[in-house]
């Protein structure tokens, strides 16, 4: 199965290729059984909850925060804003806040848990909650007053989380940047404070991640350009602002982690420790590869000197996925689980700062506004609690299963016309049930797909591969190895 990728649109003209990705789209939805519209009764509440929320006495509109995320999101879940206090710095992350439009057991309340998380597959979108909250009320639109859960957390010069405080406040995003233009405006030496500061803090934050063992795959995107009858697809690799940006989020989910376990109640991201068979195996992969991975040193550090740029490395990346998987949810109250950190992370975890688009993160939200404000946890969230990670597991096979789906359906797209061509590529998995069988990336065309040959494929090797199918319908894509 090819690794884990992500499609995005990022231009669009109306033609056969724009008719042919709706309607590709539109059968991914029938067989999933997933639509993006809600039944008249929960439109009908989340628009009277939009127009009446529920609205915090705290006024924060003076932090003048910023929101940073992909063009043309709408569902703006988080806004920013960093001060430097002494040698370290206050993060201020105002977080969406559904309490204001939901009730439990109202319609809009019911079909979240019925959804469980928003669906994404290039410009197509299931979401969690109708558009006149995720999109319009709660989201943090620039120059909007909105509730919001205030995070407030203390780092030191080393970039160490040294004190947390969520409470509801209302608050105002002075402006809406896109990930290119943040970067832009930093590169460029016209950012302002707060991206000058999520800068340093991003850095010291990757720093403080490496130090304590954890990990992320740099695993590329691929954008797709539509045009009349032609699809084209090219691979886009993280702009160093999006790191930072995503370490804020880390920040704040360990440091609701920690309120949670000290609390005694709550609802973690876990990730079980790799099987010590699986680092064996990727040593041995790492020597096929002709890549020295010094038997001393831990498998966090072996990654992050990988270079995806190159073939080899390349392979080495997609074959380090193994080592992430078996992520679930743990609820407790009482007792904290057994095994609560988040391996990759290497630290205690919890997703709290994306409620528009993840129904945990509503209730992980509220168990910390009221270990904070020293109160008792609510009694609908308690209630919950032990069906949630059962609920966020089918969802996020779900939503897994809607987004490869929709990346098999553009690959396919993209090669229709080309069955036949040899291209150049690099075989960057092998399954190990047959070693004739894997996966091969096609740089040329940003296609990763099935790969076939009559003998053991080479592993991270360059390769010329044979087209033999490309079925839109179908959504399969498959090469043959050309054997000399």
């Amino acid at each position: 199965m090819p690794s884990n990728r992500v499609v995005r649109v990022r231009t669009r003209q109306d033609g056969v290729a724009a008719n042919l990705l709706r309607d590709g789209i539109e059968a991914v939805r029938e067989e999933l059984g997933v639509t993006p519209d809600f039944p008249p009764d929960v439109e009908e509440a989340a628009a009277r909850a939009a127009a009446a929320p529920r609205l915090p006495e705290l006024d924060r509109t003076d932090l003048p925060f910023v929101t940073i995320d992909p063009e043309g999101s709408m569902d703006l879940d988080q806004a920013l804003h960093i001060e430097r206090a002494g040698d370290g710095y206050v993060v201020h992350y105002a977080i969406a806040d559904l309490h204001a439009f939901s009730t439990p057991g109202d319609p809009v309340d019911e079909e979240s848990r019925r959804r469980g998380e928003t669906l994404y597959g290039a410009d197509s979108k299931i979401p969690l909650h109708p558009k006149v909250i995720s999109e319009d009320a709660g989201s943090l639109l620039p120059d909007q007053v909105r509730p919001a859960l205030l995070w407030t957390i203390r780092v030191d010069a080393d970039g160490e989380g040294t004190d947390v405080h969520v409470e509801r406040a209302l608050v105002r995003s002075r402006r809406r940047l896109t990930y290119a233009e943040a970067q832009a405006a930093i590169d460029g030496g016209s950012a302002d404070e707060v991206l000058v500061l999520l800068s340093e803090v991003g850095r010291l934050r990757l720093a403080r991640e490496a130090a304590r063992g954890g990990v992320s795959l740099p695993l590329p995107e691929q954008e797709i350009d539509i045009d009349g009858d032609h699809w084209r697809l090219e691979l886009r690799r993280q702009l160093p602002v999006e790191e930072w940006n995503a370490q804020i989020s880390l920040l704040t989910g360990m440091a609701a982690a920690s309120l949670m376990v000290y609390g005694r109640v709550g609802l973690l991201r876990t990730l079980p420790p790799p099987d010590p068979r699986d680092v064996q195996r990727l040593h041995r992969t790492a020597r096929a590869l002709g890549i020295e991975w010094p038997a001393e040193q831990l498998y966090p550090d072996f990654i992050r000197s990988l270079d995806p740029d190159q073939p080899h490395h390349a392979a080495m990346v997609v074959a380090c996925t193994r080592l992430l998987r078996g992520s679930g949810y743990a609820a407790f109250d009482g007792e904290v689980p057994a095994q609560p950190l988040h391996a990759a992370l290497a630290a205690e975890y919890a997703h709290v700062t994306a409620p528009l688009r993840r129904l945990g993160d509503r209730y992980a939200g509220e168990v910390c506004l009221a270990l904070c404000a020293g109160t008792e946890v609510p009694g609908w969230v308690r209630e919950r609690l032990p069906e949630l990670p059962g609920i966020l597991q089918a969802s996020g096979q779900r939503a897994g299963r809607y987004q490869r789906a929709v990346v098999d359906l553009v690959e396919a797209g993209v090669l229709a016309p080309r069955v036949g061509e040899v291209f150049a590529g690099v075989v960057v998995d092998v399954d190990d049930d047959d070693p004739r069988k894997g996966d091969v990336t096609v740089d040329a065309v940003a296609v990763e797909a099935r790969v076939t040959a009559s003998s053991d494929l080479p592993l991270g090797t360059d390769v010329r591969v044979r087209l033999v199918a490309a079925d839109v319908a179908t959504r399969r894509v498959a090469f043959d190895l050309v054997e000399d």
